[in-house]
């Protein structure tokens, strides 16, 4: 009886992974969302040194390797889901764009509109005037994904997700909600 038990849960484990996806899938059209939020993955720590530079990452508070980890595994959750991401944009912070680059979406950019002003080493009025102008800009058909920091997320949503949280964000409607894998 033990046996059959281990290879029924064995047999039902394959089949969360796409569940999951689906539930994903069913959340974005429910909401209307053209926007994933994500915070970047884990980066242990507490903001940025006084030598903040954001030319130099060895300056900025930076993943470990259980934070390339879980981007590496959000990038495969993203992938399993069979969106097409119209563009995916990053914070110009070294944890932000690493993230990004982990997550292997195609294709990213930095854009300055999702800088973190939690210290002030970018204007919080300015950064979220740009968000606010690009958020705006789109057409509400599009997919983007946009890693930044806290800080960002919770100033255009109201929600304040833990490293490699995800928020679903409708431009339009501005309507918001958290996802957990």
């Amino acid at each position: 009886m033990r046996n059959l038990l281990l290879k029924l849960v064995l047999f039902a484990l394959p089949l969360s992974g796409p569940l999951q996806a689906a539930t994903l899938n069913e959340r974005i059209e429910s909401l209307g969302a053209n926007v994933i939020f994500m915070r970047h993955a884990l980066a242990p720590g507490f903001g940025d040194p006084d030598n903040f530079d954001i030319e130099r990452c060895e300056t900025q508070r930076n993943l470990d390797d259980q934070g390339r980890a879980q981007a590496r595994d959000i990038g495969t959750k993203l992938k399993t889901t069979g969106l097409d991401f119209d563009e995916v944009l990053s914070s110009q912070w070294c944890r932000c764009a690493e993230t990004a680059d982990l997550l292997d979406l195609g294709h990213w950019s930095t854009f300055s509109g999702l800088n973190s002003f939690f210290q002030g080493y970018a204007d919080r009025e300015q950064t979220l005037e740009k968000l606010d102008v690009y958020l705006n800009s789109l057409s509400g058909s599009e997919l983007v994904v946009l890693v930044t920091h806290q800080v960002v997320i919770s100033a255009a949503t109201g929600i304040s997700p833990p490293s490699g949280g995800i928020v679903l964000y409708n431009s339009k409607t501005q309507r918001s909600e958290s996802w957990r894998w």
